[in-house]
């Protein structure tokens, strides 16, 4: 028995490595702008492949805030958030309540039951460019070998669009910018407002190099936009926009 379980293991994810060497999309950490970007994308009949460097993907939802695993949509979000699978209760001043573990499940269960191939454990550390520095692939590795500074080198999927999901640090931009002859430029996010943050995430949500996307607080970073907290609509409206978006680019470089 122990050998048709490692067979069946070493076999399986085998399989799903070489059906991911190319993707139309891959993305870059699984936090909720992430997932739900995927899981639109997958439903469209894409091929999406997600890379969380954690062992769980989700992001910042699971702890709530401060480790309350509460948070709050704004009501103009609670129908997209309703159709994300998350439960939601009425607060107060057009303010709703979910909690966090059921709605970072619903999240990563839909995605998953879209089809998005998910890679936990798997980093980002680079991404590839063509002839024309389009970007049409991500470079991976084992998160605890590049954690461990290991000198192992990577292996490449090739895809028709790259998305930076990666949170507040905007990790793949932010190495974009700095080896390549690009204008881009990462200041970062700004100071905690709300209404500023959830409106920023969602407006800097887009393409800002052919063939590379932001979405989530990685668009906020890169455009120095306002952080939010604990305050989830605007990412659950980014990553849909996201998808949109890198729909449309896929659509007219065919």
């Amino acid at each position: 028995m122990e050998n048709i379980v490692t067979s069946a293991i070493a076999e399986d994810y085998h399989r799903k490595i070489q059906e991911s060497v190319t993707a139309h999309v891959a993305i870059a950490g699984g936090g909720p702008s992430g997932l739900v970007a995927a899981a639109e994308l997958a439903s469209r009949g894409l091929s999406v492949n997600l890379y969380e460097k954690n062992l769980t993907p989700g992001g910042g939802m699971w702890g709530g805030a401060m480790l309350f695993n509460s948070i709050l949509i704004e009501e103009e979000f609670a129908e997209t958030a309703e159709e994300l699978g998350m439960k939601l209760r009425k607060y107060r001043d057009s303010v709703l309540l979910a909690d966090s573990v059921q709605a970072t499940a619903a999240l990563i269960s839909r995605a998953c039951s879209a089809g998005v191939r998910m890679f936990n454990g798997m980093a980002v550390e680079d991404v590839t460019v063509d002839r024309y520095d389009r970007v049409n692939g991500v470079v991976v590795n084992w998160a605890p070998v590049m954690k461990l500074g290991m000198m192992v080198d990577p292996l490449m999927t090739c895809a028709g669009a790259v998305l930076d999901a990666t949170g507040h640090p905007a990790e793949i931009v932010t190495r974009f910018a700095a080896k390549n002859n690009t204008e881009i430029t990462v200041p970062g996010e700004a100071s905690l407002n709300v209404e500023m943050g959830e409106k920023h995430t969602v407006e800097h949500t887009g393409m800002v190099h052919p063939g590379l996307f932001v979405s989530g607080m990685s668009a906020c970073a890169t455009a120095g936009g306002y952080r939010m907290g604990p305050v989830f609509g605007g990412m659950l409206k980014s990553g849909l926009k996201a998808a949109e978006e890198i729909t449309e680019y896929l659509n007219k470089s065919q």
